[in-house]
């Protein structure tokens, strides 16, 4: 059984930085792209950032350049690491593996980011 452990989250002041890690079990994630979701309350879960087995990442207009996907396929690992947090980040952060540009499989509990003064 495959299963997504999320963490790193916790409340920051806007400006600040948090990486996330995901660790995966019960799976070799080295030939999977592998994504970042975050969802908002009251809004729909959505994918911020994706990194393919080659280690090329696209990301989303609104994390561009401020966040950073990396991964680690020995230790079965995918990290995020946000930068220049902002107010409207707050959510509760995913990762999955992903077919094409779909999420694949179950979800793991999420990590919350709280981003305020």
């Amino acid at each position: 059984q495959v299963q997504l452990v999320e963490s790193g989250g916790g409340l920051v002041q806007p400006g600040g930085s948090l990486r996330l890690s995901c660790v995966v079990s019960g799976s070799i994630i080295s030939g999977n792209t592998m994504g970042w979701y975050r969802q908002a309350p009251g809004k729909e879960r959505e994918l911020i950032a994706r990194i393919t087995s080659s280690s090329n990442a696209v990301y989303a207009d609104s994390v561009k350049g401020r966040f950073t996907v990396s991964r680690d396929n020995a230790k079965s690992t995918v990290f995020l690491q946000m930068n220049s947090l902002k107010p409207e980040d707050t959510a509760v952060y995913y990762c999955n593996r992903m077919a094409g540009l779909q999420p694949w499989g179950s979800w793991g509990q999420g990590t919350q980011v709280t981003v305020s003064s």
